[in-house]
């Protein structure tokens, strides 16, 4: 028998992953994709899809261009949203490419119509393809301005009946202030969705936290480092759980 049939069964049946632009880039650069960054990551999504979990992904595009960071810069807020969409479905085929190098089905979907590139969002289908063992990419945002990608993350997640939203970071959970700033920030292994909120936490946008607040989703917040997806798959204590009631 071998070893993975001895492997205890995932502990989510179906997840969504959400990645930031930025984990795409060369930390040094912050800007641009880095194919072994992205291929780093697509090999730990082949793990988790290979334990038989059904995986999702939103990708942010902060790596290319922030919709409220060329608004702040003269841009047209509903023209700098538009841009920051398209960036994200850049991220989203670049992903698609290193997921099939590692044999892996994928589909991109998203929520602007370019037929040539991907599919348009549509929920059943995206489910559809989930139970066939499909990772999904979800582009585009919302196909709306004024809404982040968290916010996409979010409300894609409750549509496919996702147990919960893995978020991969830079730093290895949730804290009281920027770890990278203050070497005396406290990391929560458990938080509130409300103290999120009440105390302006870094996690997701309000809006997001909203959403899956209201509908008790819960969020694992965790470094995106080899093995950390596995590691929460299998049921460890990860990064921090944002949910209805922190202990």
């Amino acid at each position: 028998m071998a070893d993975t049939d001895l492997r205890p069964p995932p502990k989510y049946n179906r997840v969504l992953l959400k990645l930031s632009g930025e984990a795409f880039a060369d930390p040094n650069h912050g800007f641009g994709i880095d194919p072994r960054i992205v291929a780093s990551i697509a090999r730990q999504v082949a793990e988790a899809r290979d334990t038989g979990t059904e995986v999702a992904l939103v990708i942010g595009g902060g790596n290319i261009i922030r919709g409220l960071s060329a608004s702040a810069q003269g841009t047209d807020r509903t023209t700098a949203d538009y841009m920051g969409m398209l960036s994200t479905v850049i991220n989203a085929l670049a992903m698609q490419d290193a997921l099939e190098k590692e044999g892996v089905q994928t589909r991109v979907q998203t929520a602007i119509w370019m037929q040539e590139l991907a599919e348009p969002y549509i929920r059943r289908r995206a489910m559809r393809h989930l139970e066939k063992g499909r990772v999904v990419i979800f582009a585009g945002g919302t196909g709306n301005p004024y809404f982040s990608t968290d916010t996409t993350a979010a409300l894609r997640a409750l549509e496919i009946g996702a147990e919960a939203i893995l978020k991969g970071t830079r730093v290895d959970g949730v804290y009281d202030s920027d770890p990278l700033v203050n070497p005396d920030a406290q990391m929560f292994p458990s938080v509130s969705y409300i103290e999120v909120l009440n105390r302006g936490l870094k996690v997701m946008d309000s809006t997001a936290i909203s959403l899956c607040m209201d509908n008790r989703l819960p969020i694992v917040v965790f470094n995106l480092k080899p093995g950390n997806i596995m590691r929460i798959l299998s049921g460890e204590e990860v990064g921090t759980l944002v949910h209805s009631d922190a202990t």
